[in-house]
């Protein structure tokens, strides 16, 4: 098969400018190449898009991509337009195009040149364009923001149910299935409906450690509260969401009265000013979005610092896609929750007049919120063991970016309690959600507790020296420390887990965090996020964005699509004055280095040159730290007198990150002798001077030793003497 020849490091540099793959996108994408039906569970800022994006641009035949929303798909095209010197690489299909346009569309397909063809699910259905693409070579269907096909979803679409019976009609084609928020339950409903049982799962980490989690109460002055905290992030992206198009009008005109940049977005707009609204914000013309949930999907902004939910969401996966949109780049993303449970009570009347099985999920939903916002346990680890992962609230990845974990409150011993509950869900068979549980432990009875006789059992009434909220955070505690489980096929009925069953044979400690009380307000201190970014030259940052900015207006793209802030910050770090040079900063592919980089090049060599700056000596590609194996490698390959840029293209690297790993290998103390290699470099007296200048010089840097040799030797052969220097002289 073709695709084995493909390599991905390379097409994965050439269009993205990335050198590495992030988690686990490698085997994702090999999956897809070969042909197989696959599934994704890749939380948002996890790199899903790229899953699919590379193995269209290097496949036969056109991928269809289908997804939700307009705005989504108009982002995405931009974004992959940007990476290819052909416009029709990208393009979508839906009811907003002209006679003209479909042409168009249409004769690129035929001529081989879309390789991403965006549609809608309604698009799908009609027969022409079904014909059609039966008519041309396709690579694969990928249906993104799968969850839309569950009704245990947080997004449910009618029109995604039949989308299966559209795949069908064109034939025998792989289907990939990506989501970035899916429940043990709401994966279970994708496979089943999608008929791809047999698909390769890929479920990445759910844990975005960047990401800072806060609940405050939500009280009268909440307004003010928000002004406050958005004042502490002047100039930054932010998104706040409010359930109501009402609300959100309320709270945008406060907002610009207080002189906060914001514009309102809502479905009640007209379509013109959702997307004015929508591009005067990805142009950073404004700070704030304030908008209802129709915004959620529609955005695809790497660099939004804040996410401030207003009202509380309907359930905790619209919570994480929703909190997700924050610091996708890996920057700073500070997620700020105002509850009330007056705000629970008004979702439940709205469900009210719903038929009964959309009710009854549509409350289990909501008591999974009312859990998170009230429970003291670590916020990440509630969340994580929401979506079926465990998550170590000591030494995990991010365990302190959050609010209880920042400020723990106290613990009582509940060993006796744990048992009697555990004991409750056992003798009355494992039958019973949450609320006939604590129902029977307090001794009250209601229609199904009577059915089932449960009320002449002897642990009716067992517990009821404590109340239904002490019943209700036990519950939630022993869930999350996988005592007890929720069934996935009746959702809500718990279940004893083999953990809970030795539990019951042998009672060990179990210490009960007291719940948050948010009747009562607590302090208004704002804790900040330590993992903010750290930027060596902020002039030079916002001198670049400010560039950007113009670069995108005049191509009329949003500016992370010319480049994302990783990429600026990167630049910020290492100066680069040539577009080779650019092309080893982070996130910068070849098409991008020579689409966009000759004026960013031009204001960097100003700059470096108005500011005397000397320039760092590792122009190189981040990578995600040095392993064993690699170091191993490198070793091995330089004792067999290897070709040093033989060794680099074996490990997909360049010449300076190579040089950076052996830079490493001796300063740890080992030896590498690269004789073989600096001779063909250097002659004997080039070497021996500066050898000479090493051994008399005050440190090893390689600024000074440029500045001392002025330009007599490049950055590169005073690296490799350096290296030959510390392992003969110092190992």
């Amino acid at each position: 098969m073709k695709s084995i020849e493909i390599d991905l490091h390379k097409e994965l540099k050439k269009y993205f400018g990335f050198s590495q793959f992030k988690g686990l996108q490698e085997q994702v994408v090999n999956s897809i190449i070969y042909g197989n039906n696959t599934f994704v569970i890749m939380p948002t800022g996890g790199g899903k898009s790229l899953c699919y994006q590379l193995p269209a641009l290097v496949l036969e035949g056109t991928a269809i991509v289908v997804s939700p929303l307009i705005a989504l798909m108009k982002n995405q095209v931009d974004a992959i337009r940007a990476l290819s010197s052909e416009i029709g690489v990208a393009h979508v299909l839906n009811s907003s195009l002209t006679k003209t346009e479909i042409t168009q569309v249409k004769e690129d397909i035929k001529r081989g040149v879309t390789k991403l063809l965006y549609v809608a699910p309604e698009s799908l259905t009609k027969d022409e364009y079904v014909e059609f693409l039966n008519s041309v070579p396709l690579s694969f269907i990928a249906i993104d923001e799968a969850h839309c096909i569950s009704e245990w979803g947080h997004d449910f679409r009618p029109e995604y149910r039949n989308l299966r019976n559209i795949i069908r009609k064109l034939g025998d084609i792989p289907i990939i299935g990506l989501t970035a928020t899916a429940t043990p339950k709401v994966q279970e409903d994708i496979l089943k409906n999608l008929e791809i049982a047999n698909a390769n799962t890929f479920k990445a980490s759910f844990n975005r450690a960047n990401l800072y989690y806060e609940i405050r109460p939500k009280t009268k002055n909440v307004e003010s509260d928000i002004i406050k905290f958005i004042n502490l992030f002047k100039g930054k992206s932010g998104v706040i969401y409010c359930l109501s198009r009402k609300k959100v009008e309320e709270i945008t005109q406060v907002l610009q009265v207080n002189g906060v940049s914001a514009v309102a977005y809502h479905a009640g707009l007209d379509a013109k000013t959702r997307a004015k609204h929508q591009d005067m914000f990805l142009m950073e013309d404004v700070d704030v979005v304030v908008a209802t949930i129709a915004f959620g999907m529609g955005i695809d902004k790497p660099d939004v610092r804040f996410v401030i939910h207003h009202d509380i969401p309907k359930s905790l996966e619209s919570y994480y896609q929703e909190t997700g949109r924050a610091g996708r780049d890996g920057g700073e993303g500070y997620c700020l929750a105002y509850y009330s449970y007056k705000d629970i009570e008004k979702l439940e009347k709205f469900m009210a007049g719903k038929p009964l099985a959309e009710q009854e999920i549509g409350f289990a939903l909501l008591q999974e919120v009312v859990a998170y916002a009230e429970t003291s346990v670590s916020r990440r680890k509630f969340l994580l063991h929401y979506f079926g992962e465990e998550f170590d609230e000591v030494n995990g990845d991010g365990a302190d970016m959050d609010d209880n974990s920042r400020n723990p409150k106290s613990t009582k011993e509940a060993k006796d309690q744990v048992e009697l509950l555990l004991k409750t869900i056992q003798d009355t068979k494992q039958i019973y959600k949450s609320k006939e549980i604590v129902l029977t432990l307090l001794g009250k009875i209601n229609a199904v507790i009577k059915s089932y006789k449960t009320d002449a059992q002897s642990v009716f009434g067992a517990g009821k020296e404590f109340n239904d909220k002490f019943w209700m955070a036990l519950i939630r505690q022993v869930l999350v420390s996988n005592l007890i489980s929720k069934d996935i096929e009746s959702y809500g009925v718990l279940k004893i887990t083999k953990e809970g069953k030795d539990f019951l044979k042998n009672p060990t400690s179990f210490m009960m965090t007291e719940d948050h009380n948010y009747e009562n307000t607590n302090d208004e201190t704002i804790i900040t996020n330590a993992k903010a970014s750290n930027v060596a030259d902020e002039v030079l940052v916002s001198m670049l964005k400010d560039l950007r900015r113009k670069v995108a207006k005049k191509m009329d793209v949003p500016p992370f699509v010319v480049f994302q802030d990783p990429s600026l910050e990167d630049m910020a770090l290492k100066y680069p004055v040539k577009l080779d040079e650019l092309a080893n900063v982070h996130g910068v592919s070849e098409g991008k280095a020579k689409k966009y980089g000759k004026e960013f090049i031009d204001l960097i060599t100003r700059y470096v040159e108005e500011n005397d700056i000397i320039r760092p000596d590792d122009l190189v590609v981040k990578s995600t730290g040095a392993n064993s194996a690699l170091k191993l490698f490198i070793i091995q390959s330089v004792d067999r007198k290897l070709s040093l840029e033989d060794i680099a293209a074996a490990k997909s690297l360049n010449m300076d990150a190579l040089l950076k790993e052996m830079e490493q290998i001796v300063y740890s103390g080992t030896k590498l002798n690269i004789n073989y290699w600096v001779d063909d470099v250097l002659d004997e007296d080039q070497q021996e001077e500066i050898k000479e200048y090493f051994m008399d010089a005050e440190n090893d840097s390689i600024k000074a030793a440029l500045k001392e040799f002025d330009g007599d030797y490049d950055i590169e052969e005073l690296r490799l003497m350096r290296i030959k220097f510390i392992s003969e002289v110092a190992n």
